[in-house]
């Protein structure tokens, strides 16, 4: 029998950044006791404060730093993935980083697609919460290699292939977690899950954006 979710909010944050109701059709990963099925892709504080992602994904273009992991973790009130490089930034560093994210209250970190293995396995040495690897095309023998050093969920950006990449994926491992990008619209995103993903990363319309369209109002009203 349904039975209706009841629903609480206030009048100061009910206008919120709101992931696509579609995404909860997703089965969802399970990560030390949290099930997670929708990730808002930003590091903007305003924005991490104001969305009903169950989850945060901080990944930037930067070099890593701890003062933006700090700044994230302060103020999300629900778990939060981390980037900590793989590019540029890799081997110790990272899992240097991954270990104070780790620190910090980090429910995972992420890293990047050009990650060598070594580093993969040496930070699944040095912390206890999942590692997220970015996945941008469906190799096999890459992503076995990925999973051999200890990657513990995929994370498929791969722009419009993303669900074929998944589905691929899913073809020879039907039980590793992933999350994957699902693009701006339901019917894309319904597809990724379809494909397999089990969660989806959203990628919310910037400050700006939003702001624009408030003034846009306001200069109606007033």
């Amino acid at each position: 029998m349904f039975k209706p979710i009841p629903r609480i909010t206030g009048n100061l944050r009910s206008y919120m950044v709101k992931v696509p109701e579609i995404i909860r059709s997703a089965s969802g990963i399970e990560i030390l006791g949290r099930k997670i099925k929708s990730l808002v892709f930003t590091t903007d504080i305003a924005i991490i404060e104001n969305t009903n992602a169950d989850a945060i994904w901080a990944v930037y273009p930067f070099t890593p730093q701890p003062t933006i992991t700090h700044a994230i973790m302060t103020c999300s009130d629900v778990p939060v993935f981390c980037g900590v490089g793989g590019g540029v930034t890799n081997g110790q560093r990272s899992c240097n980083l991954a270990l104070h994210a780790e620190f910090q209250g980090a429910i995972g970190v992420v890293l990047n697609a050009p990650t060598t293995n070594d580093t993969v396995s040496m930070m699944k040495q040095t912390i206890d919460i999942p590692i997220a690897i970015t996945v941008v095309s469906a190799k096999m023998d890459k992503i076995e290699d990925r999973l051999a050093a200890g990657a513990d969920i995929l994370s498929v950006a791969a722009g419009s292939n993303t669900a074929a990449v998944v589905r691929e994926i899913r073809k020879y491992y039907s039980n590793v977690p992933i999350f994957a990008t699902g693009g701006q619209t339901d019917e894309s995103i319904k597809e990724t899950i379809d494909a397999g993903a089990n969660a989806i990363i959203y990628n919310p319309p910037s400050t700006l954006e939003i702001f624009r369209s408030r003034m846009s109002m306001y200069r109606n009203e007033y």
